[in-house]
């Protein structure tokens, strides 16, 4: 069965088909099951307009659900964006960024999404609606591991909300094995606020680096008040880190670079303040 619902509403009912599967932009879902015909329901919600663009809230800002990476790239957002932005200009392609959604890139739950460390240094908060109604939760909290999410049966995201954050500044880096269409070895995304000089607050994200993207506090503590970042990154910091050996890099290469990232972000970051 294939369904193509025009509202959230029948998305929703549709969705309560046993062991239906969401299609949103198809980058993830077709290289999944390559030329094997599905035997399973599928739920076709790319033609919900609901669940589409990026608006400015009381609160934030709402990016929809079926917002792909080209959508992102091309929005007027404040510099907290900066990072976020960075990271859509390195998700696969061109035509993948085209297709490619937001909440796709998130309910994949790859520990090497692009797009989760940055949302997490935005602190974004995920939207879920079901026959039961609509509920949010931290992103953090959304990822369980790899492939693995909190949503349940009969649930769709329809939107990540983030919370206004004025006065600061965000960068990404990623290391991969060549330029472009590469999955990551690591990457990092920071967030700033400087005062006279010193900082006043930051938020540091590692991806591929452990089963689901984290943010490292105790960094993220040490460095307020800082007016220089060299020497504050210490392998002490990356306690929370656990990654993997695999056909990209070994754990211990991970860690390696993962300390000359951050600190080329925050650099980056500090410098345009």
């Amino acid at each position: 069965m294939y369904f193509q619902p025009l509202t959230l509403s029948e998305a929703v009912r549709d969705a309560q088909n046993n062991g239906v599967q969401v299609l949103a932009g198809g980058t993830d879902f077709y290289p999944s099951h390559g030329d094997v015909l599905p035997d399973f329901p599928i739920l076709d919600i790319s033609r919900v307009p609901e669940i589409s663009g990026i608006e400015r809230t009381e609160t934030g800002w709402r990016i929809g659900a079926m917002t792909s990476w080209t959508d992102v790239i091309k929005a007027d957002l404040p510099p907290a964006f900066d990072g976020l932005k960075a990271a859509a200009r390195e998700v696969g392609s061109l035509q993948i960024q085209n297709l490619g959604t937001v909440a796709g890139n998130l309910c994949n739950a790859s520990p090497a999404a692009d797009g989760v460390p940055p949302l997490l240094t935005l602190d974004a908060e995920i939207e879920i609606i079901g026959l039961r109604g609509v509920r949010k939760m931290p992103l953090k909290n959304f990822l369980k591991g790899p492939r693995s999410t909190d949503l349940s049966s009969g649930e769709i995201v329809s939107a990540i909300h983030i919370p206004a954050v004025d006065g600061v500044v965000s960068r990404f880096s990623k290391l991969g094995s060549r330029k472009y269409l590469v999955i990551s070895i690591a990457m990092v995304a920071v967030l700033l606020r400087v005062e006279n000089g010193a900082i006043a607050e930051a938020r540091v994200a590692v991806g591929a680096c452990s089963p689901v993207a984290t943010r490292l506090t105790g960094l993220e503590a040490d460095l307020f008040g800082a007016r220089d970042i060299s020497g504050i990154v210490k392998s002490q910091h990356l306690s929370t880190l656990s990654p993997i050996d695999d056909v990209r890099g070994s754990s211990d290469y991970r860690l390696d670079v993962v300390v000359p990232l951050i600190e080329r972000a925050l650099q980056a970051a500090l410098e345009t303040a």
